[in-house]
């Protein structure tokens, strides 16, 4: 399929060593500052196109969910990120794509399901910011466009207190009071003519009951 010639494929060599030490020094990170635990990784499906949604509580969130995930990740990140310099680099190597933000990134969208249909591990935030509350924020309608286009399954991972490793508004990681929690749910497959509002229903209900978050 000429959708899977125009991605950018992981190497062997990331594969092979530079995904699995760049997970163990998260780890260390994670473990060190918020005790990371995970529940549910025998969940996810080891191959295969596989779209993950996660709630959005701090800036460490994507590290928090590649340390529970044991694939990796193609996160996708506020194009914001991508304008500093050294934060880029690290974003390029992990092979990261920007989404503009305030507005439907049609460009965003499409690399997403590309990715998907060529049997990579997507992740996305369909709060689309972070929260400063810790509750869960409205869903972006451009999930659903996702999941109807790829046709891949979809499983979504409730974080935990990763805010008090990270709190709102600040970039500068410190030890958390309380243990970080990740906790994956069943994937599920939807028909490509499900409706809007009943892919949205299922993920927040989800993300609700994985994370916590009161109704």
């Amino acid at each position: 399929m000429k959708a899977d010639a125009e991605i950018d494929h992981y190497s062997r060599g990331f594969y092979a060593w530079q995904f699995p030490v760049a997970k163990f020094f998260a780890w260390l990170l994670m473990f060190a500052l918020g005790r990371i635990k995970t529940i549910g990784k025998s969940n996810i499906p080891r191959s295969g196109g596989l779209l993950i949604l996660m709630n959005h509580r701090s800036d460490c969130d994507p590290v928090a969910a590649q340390v529970a995930c044991p694939r990796p990740v193609r996160f996708m990140g506020k194009s914001e990120l991508f304008e500093m310099k050294g934060v880029r680099k690290v974003l390029i190597w992990l092979k990261c794509f920007p989404v503009k933000r305030g507005e439907p990134d049609k460009s965003a969208i499409k690399h997403a399901v590309d990715l998907l249909k060529a049997g990579e591990c997507v992740g996305v935030f369909p709060e689309g910011q972070l929260t400063e509350t810790g509750q869960l924020q409205e869903l972006k309608p451009g999930i659903a466009l996702i999941v109807r286009m790829s046709g891949v399954p979809v499983i979504c991972c409730g974080l935990r207190n990763t805010d008090g490793v990270v709190p709102y508004g600040s970039m500068v990681p410190r030890p958390s009071l309380k243990r970080v929690v990740a906790q994956w749910g069943e994937p599920k497959s939807f028909d490509r003519k499900a409706e809007t509002e009943e892919i949205l229903g299922w993920v927040e209900t989800e993300l609700r009951r994985l994370s916590g978050a009161l109704p």
